[in-house]
C-alpha cells in the first residue's frame, strides 16, 4: 500500500531519480575498519567531513605514535581522502609514494617534516591538489618544479624552507592564480609625522 501511495504521489522520473541515487550512496565505499582502528591507535584521527559528506579527512599530526611511511600505506587504502594532515611527522620522501594516487586530496599539510624535493615528485599526480604546506621543509626551487602541473592548486606555504624569492616567481609564471606565502620581509613602517626640519 505504502509503495502504491509514493508512487502515485511522484512522478516516475522523480521517483528513479530517488531510488538511483539513493543506491549510490549505499554503493560508496566504506572505509576499512581495520585501517580506521590501526591509525586511530597510533593517536590519529578518520573523520568524514560533514553529516552530508562522507569524504574523509585524515589527522595525524597529534598522534600519540611516531607516524612514519608505514602509516601512509594505511592511509592510502582510505576511499575519498580529501584532506591529510601529516605536519610533524616522521614521514619521508619515499613515503610520500604511497599517497602518489590519492586523486581526491584536496589539502595536503607537510609543514614541519623532512621532505624535499624528491618527495614532491610524488605529487604530480594529485590533479585537486588545492592546498600544500611545506613550511619547515628541505624543499628548494627545484622541487617546486614537480608542482607545475598541479593546475587546481591554490595556496602554497613555504615559509622557512629552502626556497627561495625567485623559486616563488618561476612558480608564479606558471601558475598565476597560486598564492604562495614565502619569507616574511619585514620594513620599517612609513612615518605619519615627517621629522621637523632644523634651520
Amino acid at each position: 500500500m505504502l509503495r502504491y501511495l509514493i508512487g502515485s504521489l511522484l512522478s516516475p522520473t522523480l521517483l528513479f531519480t530517488l531510488i538511483l541515487s539513493a543506491s549510490a550512496d549505499d554503493s560508496r565505499k566504506q572505509p576499512d575498519p581495520a585501517v580506521v582502528k590501526a591509525l586511530s591507535e597510533a593517536g590519529g584521527n578518520v573523520l568524514e567531513l560533514a553529516q552530508n559528506d562522507p569524504r574523509l579527512d585524515v589527522s595525524l599530526h597529534l598522534a600519540s605514535q611516531e607516524i612514519t611511511n608505514d602509516h601512509l600505506t594505511l592511509v592510502a587504502r582510505l576511499p575519498d581522502v580529501v584532506w591529510l594532515n601529516l605536519a610533524g611527522t616522521k614521514i619521508t620522501d619515499d613515503g610520500l609514494a604511497a599517497i602518489a594516487e590519492m586523486k581526491s586530496l584536496e589539502k595536503l599539510h607537510l609543514e614541519k617534516t623532512g621532505i624535499g624535493d624528491a618527495g614532491l615528485a610524488h605529487l604530480t599526480k594529485l590533479e585537486n591538489l588545492a592546498y600544500l604546506n611545506l613550511y619547515g621543509t628541505q624543499v628548494t626551487d627545484a622541487g617546486l618544479q614537480h608542482l607545475t602541473g598541479l593546475t587546481k592548486l591554490r595556496r602554497l606555504y613555504v615559509w622557512q624552507s629552502q626556497v627561495t624569492p625567485e623559486g616563488i616567481a618561476k612558480l608564479k609564471e606558471t601558475l598565476p592564480e597560486l598564492t604562495i606565502v614565502g619569507e616574511l620581509s619585514l620594513q620599517p613602517a612609513p612615518s605619519a609625522v615627517e621629522p621637523a626640519k632644523s634651520e
